[in-house]
């Protein structure tokens, strides 16, 4: 899905070749292990990346960011990721981030296809393969859409 601002395109100076969009990643879970580990990742990658520990922080800091990406745990206190999910689609619609679940505890497919349902582009069960998720997002450093699956 488009995002409201372009990301920036990467440049592999030594070389004078293209790397890719630069993607602004929001990284929404409780679980502080997991938040530094996918944003050590993806920071790697050459993107910016925020953290966000608590659920009640995540919206303020999607607005503040304008994420091309968000990354939320499924289970956390206070708003669960679905809830989140559901929120950024109704403020941007066609214009809301890629929004990737990640979960630990809701792995049925009936979960699965519950955030679907509610907006979640992927659903990746913890602990997510760094593969998996870099090749989820290999589409948009290309500019492509990487929506679906």
């Amino acid at each position: 899905m488009p995002s409201m601002s372009t990301p920036l395109r990467l440049v592999d100076e030594k070389h004078g070749s293209r790397r890719g969009f630069k993607l602004r990643v929001v990284i929404i879970d409780d679980d502080r292990d997991t938040a530094i580990t996918l944003a050590a990742l993806l920071s790697d990658e050459g993107d910016e990346v925020h953290t966000v520990l608590k659920a009640e922080e995540a919206l303020d800091t999607c607005r503040l960011v304008r994420p091309d990406v968000v990354i939320s745990d499924v289970n956390m206190p206070a708003m669960s990721g679905y809830a989140i999910a559901r929120e950024l689609h109704e403020r941007h619609g066609a214009f809301a981030p890629l929004l990737i679940a990640i979960s630990g505890q809701w792995t049925k497919t009936s979960d699965r296809l519950l955030g679907q349902a509610i907006g979640f582009d992927h659903y990746l069960l913890k602990p997510c393969d760094p593969r998996e998720l870099l090749a989820i997002l290999r589409p948009l450093r290309e500019g492509k859409s990487a929506t679906g699956g």
